[in-house]
């Protein structure tokens, strides 16, 4: 499952391939859309959440009210089932979905991190990344990624910064599960599922507020 975009995804994949899939974009209803996309997909693939043995989730980046509602859900299954839960880096899952559509490399995916901003990081190719994701202003990141592809919502949100704007533009739980099933597979280590934020929260405690003491 991912809820660190707009999009509200969740995905049943059987070790090989994705079993069943659902998504729906709403930035405002990650908290409503996320339990009845899980039991949609469920009720389509014909099993049932005790049927499941590991949890994979987005872990971003992301805004921190879409963001919490996926792990939060996932630590939650995690716990009732008694199974793992691995952390997916967001950006991943997209480059993973670029690559099914055919596009190879290098690129870039940008994803929407508002206030005029896009979480975004460089791919040599769909599995290979080239260090951390990072959060800055389109036109500040222009130059260094000319004549890059790129992939996702931020892309097509600022196309005079990014020109070879491409899809797809929201990550698919199946493009995650795809990922992490193969670097389970393979051995390879996945993250925990903690949150990338990237940004400091908004709400902040006041410097220097004033001491009320009672008379």
């Amino acid at each position: 499952m991912d809820t660190a975009t707009p999009a509200v995804t969740v995905a049943l994949h059987d070790g090989s391939s994705v079993v069943a899939e659902t998504g729906q974009v709403d930035a405002r209803r990650h908290g409503e859309l996320l339990l009845p996309a899980v039991h949609r997909v469920l009720s389509e693939a014909g099993t049932t959440l005790d049927a499941v043995t590991d949890v994979v989730v987005g872990v971003g980046p992301g805004p921190y009210t879409g963001l919490r509602v996926g792990l939060v859900t996932a630590a939650t299954f995690g716990s009732a089932l008694s199974v793992p839960v691995h952390g997916v880096c967001t950006l991943d899952g997209l480059a993973h979905a670029a690559g099914r559509d055919r596009l190879e490399g290098p690129f870039v995916v940008a994803t929407d991190a508002r206030r005029k901003e896009v979480y975004w990081a460089r791919y040599e190719d769909p599995r290979t990344r080239e260090g951390e994701p990072s959060l800055d202003r389109p036109a500040d990141i222009t130059e260094r990624l000319a004549g890059l592809p790129v992939v996702g919502a931020g892309a097509l949100l600022y196309p005079e910064a990014f020109p070879d704007a491409r899809g797809p533009e929201h990550v698919s739980a199946g493009a995650l599960a795809d990922l992490a099933a193969e670097r389970l597979a393979s051995g390879a280590a996945l993250l925990p599922p903690q949150p990338l934020y990237l940004r400091r929260p908004d709400a902040q405690v006041p410097k220097n507020y004033k001491v009320v003491t009672p008379k």
